[in-house]
């Protein structure tokens, strides 16, 4: 446990940052975005650095069979505990595999899956190309990619939401910073990732933004009761549309990009 480096982190996010307004907003639009490109169940999933099963578990819940794989135990200890509150059916969809996605072909024995996810796990890597190479092999032909990373774009906009100027114009040329988690993470752009996956022979199908005005909201001290569940229906609606549109999705803090394996 003492190289876990989420060991520390993983009641915070997993019990807090997920249960905020802008937590839950991010696994319903992710979720709605993701629906718009997996085949249907009971189409297997790889939801690689999948941390607490926030985004897998809705899945697992669609009727999709589900394998968490993450390296930090208490992580997964965290998701175990979050499954056993869902019900029987659903629980026996869902595998845990602890080991970094850089090792997913030993990890998973080879498998492969119709659709990989790596929600926000590049951006924690100086060097993600290893991981990309893994999220491509393990993808069956045909199959989805879908990966969530920090958009470089529109990195001035969270400084400058929290009224940090000097740090909001260095921004601009900058690719790294202390996230909210207090960890260093690195950002891309859409076009550099869409490169990467299509250099491993995935073609981009699509992208969308995650945060936008539940974002600045919370960056700027505004928080959204999260209890109010009639607020949170109306501001997931609306994330979800400004998620398709430009130039809402381009000021995004955080893009999803959805690619497909060539079928050869």
């Amino acid at each position: 446990m003492a190289d876990d480096t989420w060991a520390g982190l993983a009641d915070k996010f997993a019990d807090g940052a997920y249960a905020t307004v802008k937590g839950r907003v991010r696994t319903y639009v992710m979720h709605n975005q993701l629906l718009e490109h997996l085949p249907p169940p009971p189409a297997r999933v790889l939801d690689v650095g999948g941390g607490a099963g926030h985004q897998s578990f809705p899945l697992a819940q669609a009727g999709y069979e589900v394998t968490l794989l993450d390296p930090s135990a208490a992580m997964l200890d965290k998701a175990s505990a979050r499954l056993a509150h869902l019900p029987d059916d659903v629980r026996q969809r869902v595998t845990f595999v602890e080991a970094a996605g850089e090792n997913a072909d030993e990890a998973t024995g080879g498998q492969h899956f119709d659709a990989v996810l790596c929600h926000g796990v590049l951006g924690y890597l100086d060097h993600p190309e290893p991981l990309l190479d893994q999220l491509i092999r393990r993808t069956a032909p045909g199959g989805i990619i879908s990966i969530m990373a920090g958009n470089a774009d529109a990195a001035a906009v969270r400084p400058a939401l929290e009224g940090r100027w000097e740090d909001a114009l260095a921004a601009f040329d900058a690719r790294s910073e202390i996230g909210v988690l207090g960890l260093p993470t690195r950002a891309d752009t859409v076009e550099e990732l869409s490169a990467q996956l299509r250099d491993r022979g995935a073609e981009p199908l699509a992208w969308y933004g995650v945060w936008h005005f539940v974002d600045w909201l919370d960056l700027s001290g505004s928080a959204l009761d999260p209890d109010d569940a009639k607020q949170l229906e109306a501001v997931a609606a609306v994330e979800l549309e400004a998620g398709h549109r430009d130039p809402y999705r381009q000021l995004s803090r955080i893009f999803h990009l959805v690619a497909r394996k060539g079928s050869a």
